[in-house]
């Protein structure tokens, strides 16, 4: 039974709208989200069971379709987002790949910025070819290479903002505008801003994508990811696709993201707050060479992060002196923070993208992104910031 009571109201804040909208409570009349863990739906008579496979009577008829329990995180997600529809999924590489293949064919062309997290890069780079599907790759950040890049026939633009690891920050507004002037849609994956921080629908984009493992989740119990958009496009492209692919999220999983919404805002605001702490404390310490984080004013897109975000999130990336002996045995001198390629997590977590999360790219693609050996992904937790700092003081005198 649908709780008219807290059904979402446009006027509401992104607190209210996270803990209260997309609630679906049951006679019981419970206060938290029922888990819906079932496979299938019975109906009272065949005709009804027909009506509903044919979508003329409203319903569910198998959880990998549909789910209570997914739609309630759905519609919870689309309210703070500010999108008229949501699909989830069971991760966020699953939510990448639906939001593309739904909608490409052979002999379409896609162009997307080269900052790639490098299961993304493998995607545009080697899967959609297999498929016929051509990818141009840009600096993000020179509105001249993505004018020169857009064809005719490109259908999608993709592109992540802040990119990982190197927290490039790409103008939404204006690349919107290029792939619209050839009818393409605008691909964005906002999983470092979350949807706190960062609305790329109100900037021009007509997609946006996350692994909900990350912050949404934000404390390292459940895979998921997401697809927003125009309920039109939700339901003529991706609903087919993701119907008969089965990329579905898991009702549990689905659970425990409708309660990470709830406390999101808090401790997004919490780590960024830490964050600027640390990349300031990082900058003075001299066996750090460069410290990336869009609020500082040394980044080379601080200006634009101000426009597009309202804080600068929670992922810092900086530069160890030295060689990559020297950056491992900073890592391995950490006493609280942990080594995990996981981020936007509760706990500190660091990572050496060149060895992890892009160890497959090539070293020469590496070498054009940036991303050197010395290089370590800092993903700022909820812990006093005062501790996070001490535990990189001390393993940076390591070295």
């Amino acid at each position: 039974m649908e709780d008219k009571k807290h059904n979402t109201h446009k006027e509401w804040g992104k607190s209210t709208k996270a803990v209260r909208s997309g609630l679906n409570r049951s006679q019981f009349g419970e206060t938290s989200e029922i888990i819906y863990t079932t496979s299938g739906y019975a109906y009272a008579t065949a005709e009804e069971a027909e009506a509903r496979f044919a979508g003329e009577s409203e319903g569910y008829v198998y959880s990998r379709f549909g789910n209570p329990s997914v739609r309630t995180f759905e519609e919870r997600l689309a309210s703070i987002e500010g999108a008229e529809d949501c699909r989830g999924t069971a991760t966020g590489m699953a939510a990448v790949f639906a939001s593309l293949m739904c909608q490409l064919k052979a002999g379409d062309h896609v162009v997307s910025s080269r900052a790639l997290f490098g299961s993304c890069e493998y995607i545009l780079s080697q899967l959609l070819p297999k498929y016929g599907i051509k990818t141009t790759l840009v600096d993000g950040c020179d509105i001249d290479q993505w004018k020169k890049a857009v064809q005719k026939n490109t259908r999608c633009v993709f592109f992540e903002s802040p990119s990982n690891p190197t927290l490039e920050i790409i103008d939404i507004a204006s690349v919107s505008e290029i792939a619209h002037q050839v009818g393409a849609r605008v691909v964005v994956d906002n999983v470092f801003s979350t949807p706190i921080l960062q609305n790329p629908l109100k900037l021009g984009a007509d997609i946006v994508v996350y692994s909900t493992t990350k912050h949404i989740d934000g404390q390292g119990r459940c895979l998921g990811g997401a697809i927003l958009g125009r309920s039109n496009w939700i339901k003529e492209e991706l609903v087919p696709f993701y119907r008969n692919t089965g990329p579905a999220m898991s009702p549990f999983n689905a659970w425990v993201m409708s309660k990470g919404l709830e406390t999101l805002e808090l401790r997004i605001s919490r780590m960024c707050e830490n964050a600027i702490k640390v990349a300031s404390a990082l900058e003075s310490s001299s066996n750090v060479a460069r410290v990336i984080y869009p609020g500082l004013k040394t980044h080379p897109q601080y200006d634009l992060s101000k426009q597009q975000m309202s804080s600068s999130g929670s992922i810092v990336t900086f530069e160890i002196k030295g060689s990559r002996e020297k950056a491992f045995k900073m890592l391995n001198a950490l006493e609280m923070i942990d080594i995990s390629n996981n981020l936007g997590d509760s706990k500190s977590l660091i990572t050496h993208p060149a060895t992890t999360t892009h160890q497959r790219i090539s070293q020469k693609e590496r070498d054009i992104l940036g991303i050197s050996e010395t290089m370590v992904r800092l993903s700022v937790g909820l812990e006093d910031p005062k501790d996070i700092i001490q535990d990189l003081k001390q393993a940076l005198k390591n070295i």
